[in-house]
């Protein structure tokens, strides 16, 4: 079989593709396997009710019935569905929009493959852009999105240990550069893996420079504000006229939906609304329909705080908690947890890669996530990047604290060699 250029990428391994391979496979081969590797949200029965009651709604109504099923919605996305999440916003926070700044997406992968290659890439004049990410470590799933090599930049982070076993990654002011061949930033707000939530001062100052180059100022905004708002530290939510700021729906309780949202200037969304006609031709009807209520009554908002952020919250210390008691003396970090569903554990001097660690967790029913992954456009060789891991803590307390135990017993057998 003879590939394209194309092909051969995409059709391709990468971090991404085997974190979901080992998952698919994992389902099938062992029905005991403990997955604190993937990015699945918790079940929220009382969020899982709510969507529940929705739906049995919907289903009620032949007209509802018929729109949900039946037609396809605009390549932009259902058009009341955009205008209550405008004015969802614009009452929240004050920001300047209408639905002709919002644009639905079949999912928040697909949205950032259509955002990163417009600004990224080869150019009409044949030079070459990069987005670069200026906080590393970042989301795995960005990493194989480009349609050409050299794809992403990125900054090294300083380093602040601190009380209690933790460390938290900033972004180093001092290293970040943004040259004439960076085409966007983009930042994940909390930081996927890590639970880093970038401060508003540091927000700011990425929106200034952007501005002073006059590029793109990208939010990934799945895990954090102003929902599902999985943030457990004091955070503003951000936007201004160059910012493309990315929601979802899925850690709301609706993966399966596929429901990303962007939000931005007009001709961001109009140019993202013609080539997202190409690549998915219309969006997707449920997730939209189940949560349109939810921002008419500003619901949403009350749904994340009140059952979301809490759950996260306390999970987030429990497992943290838990890493202390069975690691013990061993020399490890904890990102301090600001938000997402994560934990970053950082081993210094582990004698093993975090691939090797992942591959035998994998053997004692455990699946983690090897931290190299998340390393994206660094290509320096700095040990830190094969001494983490993430660890997800979204399924129940029980599960959760097995895991733990069985990576912190496998943690000490590498020490021990």
């Amino acid at each position: 079989m003879k590939l394209s250029a194309f092909g051969k990428k995409f059709a391709g391994e990468s971090g991404i593709v085997e974190l979901m391979d080992d998952l698919g496979t994992a389902l099938n081969e062992n029905p005991d396997m403990i997955f604190m590797g993937g990015g699945n949200p918790g079940r929220l029965m009382e969020v899982e009710a709510i969507f529940q009651q929705r739906l049995e709604n919907i289903m009620a109504d032949p007209a509802q019935r018929h729109s949900l099923f039946g037609i396809y919605q605009s390549p932009q996305g259902d058009k009341e569905f955009r205008d209550q999440i405008a004015a969802f916003l614009k009452k929240q926070f004050g920001w300047n929009l209408t639905g002709n700044n919002i644009a639905v997406s079949n999912g928040s992968q697909s949205a950032f493959f259509v955002l990163y290659n417009m600004f990224a890439g080869v150019m009409e004049d044949s030079s070459q852009r990069s987005i670069h990410l200026p906080l590393a470590p970042e989301y795995l799933g960005y990493a194989d999105t480009g349609l050409c090599d050299n794809f992403f930049t990125a900054t090294r982070p300083s380093i602040e240990l601190l009380d209690e076993k933790l460390f938290k990654y900033h972004v180093d002011f001092s290293k970040l550069n943004l040259d004439e061949n960076v085409g966007a930033m983009c930042v994940s707000r909390p930081t996927n893996p890590t639970g880093n939530v970038l401060t508003d001062d540091e927000i700011a100052h990425l929106d200034q420079m952007a501005k002073e180059k006059d590029i793109p100022f990208i939010i990934d905004g799945a895990y954090g504000l102003p929902f599902p708002s999985i943030i457990f530290t004091e955070a503003k939510p951000h936007w201004n006229d160059n910012t493309i700021l990315a929601l979802s729906l899925s850690k709301l309780g609706l993966p399966g939906a596929r429901t990303g949202i962007i939000v931005a200037n007009e001709d961001i969304i109009r140019a993202y609304t013609n080539a997202n006609t190409i690549v998915s031709l219309a969006c997707g009807t449920i997730g939209p329909a189940l949560a349109k209520e939810l921002f008419k009554t500003g619901e949403i908002q009350t749904l994340s705080q009140q059952y979301v952020t809490p759950f996260y919250r306390d999970g987030s210390q429990q497992t943290a908690q838990w890493f202390r008691e069975q690691l013990g003396d061993l020399p490890f970090h904890i990102h301090k947890p600001e938000g997402a569903i994560f934990l970053w554990l950082w081993f210094e001097g582990l004698p093993i890669t975090s691939q090797e660690l992942y591959q035998r967790l994998k053997q004692r029913g455990v699946l983690i996530v090897p931290g190299h992954n998340f390393f994206v456009g660094m290509d320096d060789d700095w040990d830190h990047k094969h001494e983490c891991i993430r660890v997800s803590y979204a399924q129940d307390s029980e599960t959760v604290k097995r895991g733990v135990e069985i990576i912190a017993d496998e943690v000490k057998r590498a020490y021990e060699t």
